[in-house]
């Protein structure tokens, strides 16, 4: 899942306190080991089908009924738990892929074989043996290996809470849906007609998403949103070949001041978007500024983690930059730099974009405003590699490529579905949680929710500073044993009336 930390902690907060027995964490730590020692990469369709079939076998034993659904890609898991026809059903999403791997980068040998580890007096994670474990359990030890945070653990956790309530003989609250994505990492391209495809399968009363982190000051989390997006790649060109900047500099135009002078025209200097009609529809109203401003959210450490002086000006704090869409250049490429670069005109600048969308925003409106603006600094578009005669005719040609988008979400915050989990989990831990209007990363789930047309709230669970998508992902055991508890609570609290 595309989640960014952005604050690094050292100590968790004291509610983190395990009320899951060593005994029930070790399993749950023997199942994580077991669960991540398959590789999960989703291009790799044999290792997700080995996946899917660890699933069927954890969820079966656990009283659910099982079903893969094939779909244009990777299949879906899904496991099912009817308690009463009559009662309520809650689809719970999680995705059993994870990023690919980059073993040199790792300190361990194999990403995919967990390493227990705690941290030394300088501050470092050491490895140690995992029969440490059967003597003691501290709850800042971490499990490090691939998907263990980024969905396994969840996964693991949620399987745990079940397990614990089959033994006390505690009954579900609800019927309860379980879905298992297996290429979420590489943009669940399969997931919204496999949807339409399933829905009488998948229909539910409501939506809980488990992936990500919770906020960075480490206290229970519910996120009512998450940003969608869209990506698009822009070539304008210069010479049809690079040619000697000796003979040709001052007379060829050069393609990457043309790129630079184009970009400059689409942010001002606080990186405010002018590209006319971008912001349109987006009104944070009192009310909403003040549930934004309530986040506990760190403005002097966040800046300092990422060392800058100062945030852009969209929106007055971080919460706030997050209602608007951006326009973020993700990476530019021309010509060479370095020991390779050369004495050349370059013949062409491409940049690669991404824009991040919030519900207000309709992502053909703000491609084709983009265009637009492109047209007015006297462009002339196309959406092929230009010609020899379209060179001649026009002095500004830029290739346009709109390659994908994924949609947002948003559920209000007043639903019954956010103030049922409030309740669950401030009773359960004694405290009220962060809620979070929408997240900046994207989830490609919009699809469930606008197909089955019901509410959506993603609960995090792992630790904020787990290295998702990077080298030595872990999962802190505090963490998991709170998501149990989580689960658990959940699970067997009664769900509100519609």
């Amino acid at each position: 899942m595309r989640f960014t930390s952005i604050l690094i902690l050292v100590l968790f907060p004291c509610f983190l306190v395990s009320q899951i027995s060593n005994d029930q964490t070790r399993q749950a730590l023997e199942d994580l080991k077991e669960f991540v020692a398959i590789p999960n990469f989703g291009l790799n369709k044999a290792d997700i089908k080995k996946n899917i079939a660890w699933a069927e076998a954890a969820f079966s034993r656990q009283r659910f009924s099982t079903e893969v659904l094939p779909t244009d890609g990777n299949p879906l898991f899904l496991a099912t738990w009817t308690i009463d026809p009559k009662l309520p059903t809650v689809l719970f999403y999680m995705h059993l892929d994870g990023q690919a791997v980059d073993s040199k980068k790792w300190d361990q040998v194999n990403p995919y074989k967990v390493v227990l580890k705690a941290k030394d007096k300088a501050g470092n994670y050491q490895a140690m043996p995992w029969e440490t474990l059967k003597e003691s359990i501290d709850p800042e030890w971490r499990i490090f290996g691939r998907a263990a945070s980024d969905d396994k653990g969840p996964i693991i956790a949620f399987l745990a809470a079940v397990g614990i309530m089959n033994q006390e003989r505690a009954t579900p609250a609800f019927n309860i849906k379980v879905v298992l994505d297996g290429e979420e990492e590489i943009g669940s391209k399969s997931l919204a007609a496999a949807v339409v495809k399933y829905r009488d399968k998948l229909k539910a009363d409501a939506l809980i998403i488990n992936d990500g982190p919770v906020h960075p000051s480490g206290k229970p989390t519910l996120t009512f949103g998450c940003r969608g997006i869209s990506t698009l790649d822009m070539t304008v060109y210069g010479p049809v070949l690079p040619q000697h900047s000796g003979h040709y500099g001052n007379y060829a135009p050069n393609p990457i001041f043309k790129m630079s002078q184009l970009l400059a025209s689409m942010k001002d200097k606080d990186g405010r978007v002018l590209i006319k009609g971008y912001y349109d529809g987006i009104n944070l109203d009192a009310n909403t500024k003040r549930v934004l401003s309530a986040v506990p959210d760190d403005e002097a450490s966040i800046q300092e983690h990422l060392q800058i002086a100062s945030p852009e000006k969209v929106g007055s704090n971080y919460q706030e930059s997050l209602q608007y869409p951006s326009f973020n250049a993700r990476g530019m490429a021309s010509a060479y730099v370095g020991a390779q670069a050369r004495t050349v005109v370059p013949d062409h600048a491409t940049v690669a974009i991404d824009i991040r969308l919030v519900p207000e925003s309709d992502p053909e409106l703000l491609i084709a405003a983009t265009k637009a603006h492109i047209a007015n600094q006297g462009y002339h578009i196309v959406d092929h590699e230009p010609t020899k005669e379209e060179r001649m005719k026009h002095p500004n040609i830029l290739y346009f490529h709109h390659s994908k988008t994924t949609l947002p979400f948003r559920t209000s915050m007043d639903a019954a579905l956010g103030t049922w989990l409030g309740n669950t989990i401030q009773e359960e831990f004694k405290i009220d949680p962060v809620k979070i209007r929408i997240m900046g990363g994207t989830v490609p789930i919009a699809s469930f929710i606008n197909e089955l047309s019901i509410p959506a709230v993603i609960v995090p669970m792992v630790n904020p500073d787990n290295n998702q998508h990077s080298p030595n992902e872990n999962f802190r055991i505090g963490h998991l044993q709170s998501a149990i508890r989580t689960f658990k609570a959940i699970l067997t609290t009664s769900f509100p009336e519609y």
